[in-house]
């Protein structure tokens, strides 16, 4: 550093040490001014107290007059002197004992004052210039140097008032791996809140570019805010192609890290058209699907993302495979539990009865053409037969599992580009969501939605991120962190190995569950009835304890059941003839016909 540089140092921090002390001088004044003003009063009060008391005691016999005294002399104590006179008192103070004690001291002593002094300026002016060196190996760009120089404390004051902006004050700002990041001292009616909406303001002070990303939030205590200008990414020269060696879900571009979702969580994928949802969903498909414990089912009505994945996964993609799988899925979940050990929270996945994930995407379609699909059903026998059109829904299934299916170890991964309530994201499924992974939208509306209502104070602001490929993933533990997601090609899923999709072959036997089997007593030599599931259990149970025939409607009221895990049920007894439906559609058990006609 060269003389010239020294004394530039000095003379910049000369004048910073002279504007900080006429500031702090200003605000002791104005402390002591107020403090005056509030408590002179208490003084007028005590002196009337202590007059009131002479009168009553003036020869000071008991103790209200000293009381009165004393009460006088602190209030006299607890007001302050004006900044003038304490000023003068001190340095009165001072002199006086300059000149008592400075001749006596010896010229020794004056030596080593003097070169004291002379090494704590030295000290100073290092530390110093320390200070305003990066010390994190970072090497600024044009631009970093240009916003590092705009977020100096002077910079900020000159204009902070010219923005709008008065009444704050930037700290020291540094520069990381994930751009430069800043305090920011809130006086007076200042929010972390309230300078989020005025970043316009902040940019305009900064000449930040218009593309370049600011987040704002709350600082680690009250009266302070974060300013992060997003520069640069921790995630910049990665290589965020997925490879089976490189399986996370992405890398966060604060710090580095490698972010994954493990499986057993109920998911929320959203993002608008483009965000880049079926890439990011991709390395967890993977996950989902590969080893001999998981499988994977995905409701894909847009029929492009699911047959990428047909050699490996279960894919419905009409309307009425989309009814037959959650039927099917319902069944398992509801067959797992009801013969789940007594003390065990959880299904334990095996080969024969795996881990389940069932994605839908994309959702608003799924709450659309699914709700109300057309099925033609006969009732009555012979010529008083009867076809007749019943609309059967996907949602009461879906629901179901996204309420019930993660003790049985069936998990729902709801995937939509319209996360609004009742729209993108049915109100019985919205509450059960456990992990949200929201890559960008369109109003900071949607954002909450997904992200809570708290996602704007708290910095979760997906409708800032940029598209594609970025995503906030919040499970309770990250920060609002964006995440830079993996690419996944097509033609990479395509030739991963094929798997048998899962499919639902039947309950497992009296051997493997411990629960007794149903069958029906005929003249004929017996045959074995076909094992039944949880579902069918509980609605021929229904129907043999009732004490009149009831109709199908009424089942699903009875057994707690959707109506398409009803339908199901009914179909498998009437076909094996356990039970049988009369002509005005009234469905009664077969038993106690035959235990009478033998």
């Amino acid at each position: 550093m060269s003389q010239s540089q020294v004394w530039r140092t000095h003379r910049q921090y000369a004048a910073t040490a002279a504007r900080w002390s006429a500031d702090r001088w200003r605000k002791e004044a104005d402390r002591r001014h107020a403090l005056r003003a509030q408590r002179k009063p208490l003084v007028s009060d005590a002196r009337a107290a202590l007059a009131r008391a002479q009168a009553v005691d003036p020869d000071g016999v008991t103790s209200l007059r000293h009381r009165a005294e004393r009460e006088l002399r602190t209030a006299k104590r607890r007001v302050p002197d004006p900044m003038w006179l304490f000023a003068s008192k001190t340095a009165t103070a001072l002199g006086v004992a300059g000149y008592v004690w400075l001749p006596t001291v010896s010229v020794r002593a004056w030596v080593w004052t003097a070169v004291a002094v002379v090494a704590a300026v030295t000290a100073l002016t290092v530390v110093a210039t320390v200070r305003g060196r990066d010390t994190t190996g970072l090497t600024p760009t044009a631009e970093e140097t240009a916003l590092l120089k705009r977020l100096q404390p002077q910079h900020w004051k000159e204009h902070a008032e010219q923005r709008g902006l008065a009444g704050t004050l930037t700290g020291r700002p540094k520069l990381t791996d994930a751009g430069i990041v800043v305090a920011v001292r809130l006086d007076g009616t200042w929010t972390a809140t309230k300078l989020r909406s005025a970043e316009d303001h902040v940019r305009s002070l900064l000449g930040a570019r218009t593309s370049l990303r600011i987040q704002i939030k709350a600082g680690n205590q009250g009266g302070w805010a974060e300013l992060t200008l997003r520069t640069r990414s921790a995630a910049d020269g990665d290589d965020l192609t997925w490879t089976p060696e490189r399986r996370s879900l992405g890398i966060d571009t604060v710090t580095g890290e490698q972010v994954t979702v493990p499986l057993g969580e109920r998911l929320l994928i959203a993002g608008r058209s483009g965000a880049g949802k079926s890439v990011a969903s991709r390395p967890l498909l993977f996950d989902a699907s590969e080893g001999p414990a998981n499988a994977l089912v995905i409701i894909d009505l847009k029929r492009v993302e699911g047959r990428l994945w047909d050699h490996r996964a279960r894919v419905a993609s009409t309307p009425h495979e989309v009814i037959d799988v959650t039927d099917e899925l319902e069944t398992e979940m509801l067959d797992r539990l009801s013969v789940l050990p007594k003390g065990q929270d959880t299904w334990t996945p095996t080969p024969d009865r795996p881990r389940i994930t069932v994605v839908v995407d994309e959702g608003a379609e799924v709450m659309t053409a699914a709700d109300k699909v057309p099925y033609e059903t006969e009732t009555g026998d012979g010529e008083n037969t009867k076809t007749r059109t019943v609309h059967r829904s996907a949602l009461p299934a879906l629901e179901s599992i996204a309420r019930m299916g993660r003790a049985a170890c069936i998990d729902l991964w709801w995937m939509t580009q319209k996360p609004t309530i009742g729209d993108g994201i049915p109100k019985q499924i919205a509450p059960q969501i456990g992990v949200s992974i929201c890559l960008a939208v369109r109003t900071p509306a949607e954002a909450r939605v997904v992200l809570g209502e708290d996602a704007q104070a708290k910095g979760w602001t997906a409708d800032e991120l940029p598209v594609p490929g970025v995503a906030l993933i919040r499970d309770g533990k990250r920060k609002p962190d964006p995440v830079k997601v993996r690419y996944m090609d097509k033609a990479v899923v395509i030739a991963l190995p094929d798997r048998t999709p899962w499919t639902r072959t039947g309950a497992p036997t009296e051997e493997a569950t411990g629960a007794p089997t149903l069958t029906l007593v005929k003249d004929t030599a017996p045959e074995p009835a076909p094992a039944v599931d949880g579902a069918t259990a509980r609605v021929l149970k229904a129907i043999e304890t009732a004490d009149e025939p009831v109709r199908q409607k009424d089942l699903v009221t009875l057994t707690g059941l959707s109506k398409g895990a009803v339908s199901k049920a009914v179909k498998t007894l009437t076909t094996g003839g356990t039970i049988a439906r009369a002509s005005d559609g009234c469905l009664a058990s077969t038993r106690g016909d035959e235990s009478a006609a033998a």
